[in-house]
């Protein structure tokens, strides 16, 4: 297994970072999220098998990665959906303080 890096649509905030890294660890393992670079950065150790996996959990949870090819009615979902994950994200966060 390699470190990869996938560049993922619609994450704005430390809120959207938690909720990718806490929702994807059991199915992925460790994630990092790079803040600092647009669009932002997904690294994880991960085997070239289990990378359309990958593909579909971020898109169910509104972060598709970049290359990926979405139409209005999908990018729209996306954007709701990620808008749902980055609150509950946040809201994870508040309750650990």
């Amino acid at each position: 297994m390699q470190t990869k890096t996938f560049k993922v649509q619609n994450v704005k905030c430390g809120g959207c970072a938690n909720t990718l890294m806490s929702k994807l660890k059991n199915e992925f393992g460790e994630i990092i999220v790079n803040l600092d670079v647009m669009p932002r950065e997904i690294s994880l150790t991960i085997q070239d098998a289990n990378i359309p996996a990958l593909r579909e959990a971020l898109k169910a949870l509104g972060y598709p990665m970049s290359d990926e090819e979405l139409g209005f009615f999908e990018n729209s979902t996306a954007q709701a959906k990620s808008f749902v994950s980055c609150a509950v994200g946040k809201f994870e966060v508040a309750k650990q303080k």
